[in-house]
């Protein structure tokens, strides 16, 4: 008895937010009422918040730009997300589930920076795991892409793939609308995120952005953390990357300096006569060879003489003058 008082009592709480309205019947061009009620039910957004999934979207300090724009994008595409200040590079990872339980959130994407240039996601479930570390590339934020698509701020999407990023049912932040899709496609070893806009008319799909690509590192047991569960046998570090093109790079270098030696000892090798003429040293005659004279005395000195009566040069003027 107390069960169906209960279920009388939702229902008619349900039928007080409902609305009621008449059926109006067309005979030979004549509109007729009838006095049936037809109960419209209430709107999506009236129902009851029931998951209380929340996400910790934040990061470690040294991100660049691009990195700050894609978080905030993902917290304008997730109402249910949550922010908090970067996290020092000492920190351990695990400090992250503390995080995570002052904030009231069970997952959590925390965006890993090192060297200024490499950029990781960890995926997690907070705090008993899984967890699940990526290297994110080909970021393209919403600001960078401006593409046409476009959907309503807080409005639930339909999910391919990982139900990390979706919307909870009756959030208070989300709109009760399904008017956008997150694809998580599998191409080339790597997770592919889009984001498109679902067109009324024709159930066609437009993209809006973000766009980034996951390249799935290692998924642990724990909470960022643990005993590994799976590595992927293809990933390469950006490291290693970065070392076979710069060996790449030298070997081109090395390459170009051997094509050059090679085409200068082809030159020096054309220069030189490949046969001797016979007849070249008919008109070249010798010189005669002179007698060498060794001189074992010291030659005798010079005897200069001086002339006493000689007169200077303005002197003999003068005399011719007079």
């Amino acid at each position: 008895m107390a069960a169906f008082k209960r279920k009388r009592g939702e229902l008619l709480s349900v039928n007080k937010k409902a609305k009621k309205g008449k059926i109006v019947v067309d005979q030979d061009n004549g509109e007729q009422e009838r006095n049936d009620e037809v109960i419209v039910p209430a709107p999506v957004s009236m129902g009851k918040w029931t998951n209380k999934e929340r996400v910790l979207i934040f990061s470690s300090r040294g991100i660049n730009f691009r990195t700050r724009h894609l978080m905030q994008d993902l917290r304008t595409l997730m109402p249910h997300s949550k922010s908090d200040t970067k996290m020092d590079r000492k920190d351990k990872l695990l400090v992250i589930n503390e995080v995570c339980e002052i904030k009231n959130c069970n997952k959590c994407i925390f965006f890993e920076a090192k060297k200024k240039q490499d950029l990781y996601m960890w995926i997690s479930n907070s705090p008993h795991g899984p967890s699940a570390k990526f290297l994110v590339q080909n970021i393209h934020t919403l600001a960078e892409l401006k593409m046409t698509g476009n959907c309503l701020r807080g409005s639930r999407p339909l999910l391919s793939f990982d139900p990390t990023f979706s919307t909870p049912r009756y959030h208070p932040k989300s709109q009760p609308f399904v008017d956008h899709v997150f694809t998580f496609t599998i191409a080339d070893d790597r997770i592919w995120f889009r984001n498109y806009q679902i067109v009324e008319e024709d159930a066609s799909l437009v993209e809006i952005g973000p766009r980034f690509v996951l390249n799935l590192i290692k998924v642990f047991q724990g909470s960022f953390g643990g005993p590994t569960l799976y590595e992927n046998p293809g990933f390469q570090s950006p490291n290693m990357h970065r070392r076979e093109l710069r060996l790449a790079a030298a070997a081109k270098i090395r390459e170009k300096q051997m094509v050059k030696e090679m085409q200068k000892l082809k030159r020096a090798e054309q220069k030189e006569p490949t046969c001797n003429d016979v007849t070249a040293d008919v008109f070249l005659t010798p010189a005669e060879e002179k007698p060498l004279n060794i001189q074992t005395e010291a030659p005798e000195p010079k005897v200069m003489k001086k002339n006493k009566h000689k007169a200077f040069k303005r002197q003999r003027m003068q005399k011719s003058g007079r």
